[in-house]
Formats: C-alpha cells, sequence, structure tokens
C-alpha cells in the first residue's frame, strides 16, 4: 500500500467522533485513554489502537485502515523511534494535513481535548508543547 490511499482520502473526520488515533505498544493506549475519560469525559475523542506481536508492515496497514474508516489526521505514538512512529511517519509523509505527536503523555491528551475549538491538527501541535512542559523531576541527586 502507498500512502496515497490515506493522503488522497476525501474522508473527514467524522463529528462527534474521534479527532485523534492513539497508538502504542501493548495496552498503553487503552490506558491513556481511559485516564482521559476519568478526568474529562472525552476519552471518546480519542481512538485507541493497540499493537501486539505486529511487524511495522502490519502496524502501517492497521493504522491505514484507522485513519480511512475515521477521517483523523491526528495520531499520538508512544516512543519517538518505536514501530508505531515509524509506521506512521510513512503514512503521513508527504501528507500536509496531518500530524504525528511522538512521545505522548497524559498532559497532552488532557490539553488536546479540551482543545476542541481549534482544528485537530493546531490542537495537537499545542498539546504537544503542553505535554513536554509537564515533565518535571524531583529530588534526586547527580551522580558522584
Amino acid at each position: 500500500m502507498n500512502s496515497d490511499a490515506v493522503a488522497g482520502s476525501d474522508v473527514a473526520a467524522r463529528p462527534g467522533g474521534p479527532r485523534a488515533i492513539v497508538m502504542g505498544h501493548g495496552d498503553f493506549a487503552v490506558g491513556l485513554i481511559s485516564a482521559v475519560d476519568q478526568i474529562t469525559g472525552r476519552g471518546r475523542l480519542l481512538m485507541p489502537v493497540a499493537v501486539k506481536q505486529l511487524g511495522i508492515e502490519d502496524i502501517e496497514a492497521l493504522l491505514r485502515k484507522e485513519m480511512l474508516a475515521s477521517g483523523v489526521r491526528v495520531i499520538f505514538t508512544d516512543l519517538q523511534a518505536g514501530s508505531c512512529t515509524m509506521a506512521s511517519r510513512r503514512i503521513l509523509r508527504g501528507m500536509e494535513d496531518a500530524v504525528l505527536i511522538a512521545g505522548v503523555n497524559l498532559p497532552t491528551l488532557l490539553d488536546f481535548v479540551f482543545a476542541d475549538t481549534l482544528p485537530p491538527v493546531a490542537a495537537a501541535l499545542q498539546a504537544a508543547e503542553k505535554g513536554r512542559s509537564s515533565i518535571t523531576a524531583v529530588g534526586g541527586s547527580a551522580p558522584k
């Protein structure tokens, strides 16, 4: 499959449906979305895609299918250099109307679901900054 199958799609995100895909290894996506839903009641805005025992080509096919079915153009993944991110990068190559946010955390998704007045891509870019600034280290000492 080539990326044109998604890039050329006229499918738009469905009103009231998901605005983003959250993809990760194991139950990562389901767990994050569960936390978002418990805190905000807005978990329906996020679509989990769990990757268990899949190769990069299978992940790419699964993600492409979900994007085509939903019209979603925002993807959040767990690891910057992980297979979910690599598959996402392949699909998004040449897509100007889509964004990938790798290394997602809970503050990122909370900001995203509350930014519902912004277009999804703009909301995701804003949320990435919020997620990045939310990481803090407390305690510990420098190695000697």
